[in-house]
């Protein structure tokens, strides 16, 4: 499986010779934005994140019941890491505790590894490990992507906003309904901070995914 470190610098969040790279964050303010990634990418690198237009437009989405209860628990989780918490409620109080979060890190590596830490923490105890021994390997990974790609779809429209499992083309010429397709990132415009996407979120959700064929695109309009 390989150490997180080891899988950052697959990703391209360390540089050369394995020397971390300082953590950046590239206001995205007035503009739409393109971010698409594939855990099944060969290449070395950052994934393509792309700006594209102007005047983003905020997220329609209301938050349900359990979105709100889902808010909450990450919001703790969260804090727990960072130590910290906003004075503000809701979103915005989040937000402000992602910012924190990505202030404590000294690198993008450990920005990343912490944010891991906070994934992992949402699920009971051995549960990923038992998903990844008997999930995992019924079908190649397909099973498990198509799996993965409905619960993020009822489980995380309160943090990206609006979106929906949509059909991936694999390198195989075949198709699979592992995608996720979301109309504007809510937790991109809201935080205005490329960075913030891709260390808290981007990363480390390819690091902690076992699949070879999730695809998620966050795509504007």
């Amino acid at each position: 499986m390989g150490t997180v470190g080891e899988k950052m610098k697959a990703l391209g969040a360390v540089g050369g010779g394995g020397a971390p790279v300082p953590v950046v964050c590239s206001s995205v303010r007035n503009h739409r934005f393109r971010v698409s990634f594939s855990s099944s990418s060969p290449s070395p690198g950052p994934k393509t994140v792309e700006q594209v237009g102007i005047g983003a437009l905020k997220s329609d989405y209301k938050p349900g019941v359990f979105d709100d209860l889902f808010l909450k628990l990450f919001r703790n989780k969260l804090v727990q890491e960072v130590g910290w918490d906003s004075k503000k409620a809701g979103y915005d109080g989040l937000i402000e505790v992602a910012n924190r979060l990505m202030m404590k890190g000294t690198t993008n590596s450990d920005t990343v590894e912490a944010a891991v830490r906070i994934l992992r923490s949402l699920f009971p105890p051995y549960l990923l490990e038992l998903y990844k021994m008997l999930i995992a390997p019924i079908g190649g990974g397909k099973i498990a992507a198509m799996m993965v790609a409905r619960v993020t779809v009822l489980t995380c429209q309160w943090l990206m906003g609006p979106c929906k499992v949509n059909s991936v083309d694999l390198p195989d010429g075949t198709s699979c309904s592992s995608g996720v397709y979301v109309e504007r990132c809510k937790y991109l415009e809201e935080s205005k901070c490329v960075g913030i996407c891709t260390h808290t979120c981007k990363f480390p959700t390819q690091v902690c995914d076992s699949s070879k064929y999730l695809l998620v695109s966050f795509m504007s309009q």
